[in-house]
């Protein structure tokens, strides 16, 4: 990968990242966490989120190939096989 290209991914992930980390501080205040807690919660969202998203993308991708190769057949040329 061309050094440019890191940079450019290395911005937009921690865009990603800040987004995320705002978006879960201000659920977090609006929610009526003060003080200290604001601080442990706003750790605990932006980490769990960014968990779930490094699961789910994968899986993702893995659950719509299954149901590509579920629905097609092996070949190009075969037929999808229908009930009689």
């Amino acid at each position: 990968m061309a050094k440019n290209n890191k940079k450019i991914l290395m911005v937009l992930s921690l865009v990603l990242v800040i987004c995320i980390a705002l978006f879960s501080l201000g659920i977090a205040y609006e929610g009526g966490v003060r003080g200290i807690g604001l601080l442990g919660v706003w750790f605990f969202a932006t980490f769990a989120i960014v968990v779930v998203l490094a699961q789910a993308v994968p899986a993702g991708i893995l659950f719509a190939s299954m149901i590509g190769t579920i629905f097609s057949g092996t070949r190009k040329s075969e037929a999808p096989e229908t009930a009689a």
